[in-house]
């Protein structure tokens, strides 16, 4: 089995987000000598924006082409292939003004290619979207300065982070999701140590 680790912060030492991705990975080792592991960093190394060449390219057919379409999509092609050559993908990404940090946007801009990773079910848009990432499972480790974003929670209703991904990695056919998220760094102090006891708890039991 193949583990793919997204990184997503611009930060490194300080990163928790950084810090979970390191728990996992202990954690998994110990359970899956086997596995082997790739890492992917999207924050601290740039992820280029999608511009007018790629998407010029990425919506042609692949014999359709011309070279100047190939050598735009020549990244993105690396990170598909990657994405399908692995079995389990953890992203780990804190919360930039309630959302994911750009670089990690830009990489899901990326991967998200028309009869690559995903596709309409009919030919046409139609909004019926069929994921052709099969039999893969992902984890989400998450960290946020604040803390009641889950359903139905105080804020909830601003959670553009983990529910954006979850509804991304649907679309390209990856329901099988785990979700675990840090909350309370900016309060600190107790609070925030309270938090880190529980989730590094929690990480222990991931099989």
């Amino acid at each position: 089995m193949k583990v793919l680790i997204i990184n997503a912060s611009v930060r490194n030492g300080r990163s928790y987000s950084r810090k979970l991705t390191q728990l996992f990975v202990e954690n998994w080792k110990i359970k899956h000598p086997s596995h082997v592991f790739t890492y992917r960093e999207t924050g601290i190394e740039c992820i280029p924006n999608i511009d007018e060449q790629w998407i010029a390219g990425a919506f042609k057919s692949p014999a359709d082409r011309t070279e100047e379409n190939q050598e735009a999509l020549q990244l993105s092609d690396a990170l598909v292939k990657e994405l399908k050559e692995h079995d389990i993908y953890v992203i780990a990404t804190p919360m930039y003004n309630w959302s994911i940090p750009g670089g990690l946007k830009a990489y899901i801009d990326q991967i998200m290619r028309i009869n690559e990773t995903w596709k309409f079910r009919s030919g046409i848009p139609d909004g019926d979207y069929v994921g052709l990432l099969h039999s893969k499972k992902a984890f989400i480790l998450s960290t946020r300065g604040d803390t009641g974003y889950g359903e139905n929670e105080k804020n909830g209703h601003v959670n553009f982070q983990t529910t954006y991904l979850k509804h991304i990695l649907g679309i390209m056919g990856v329901t099988d999701v785990t979700t675990f998220s840090l909350d309370n760094e900016e309060f600190g102090g107790e609070i925030f140590e309270n938090s880190k006891n529980e989730i590094f708890r929690a990480m222990q039991s991931i099989e």
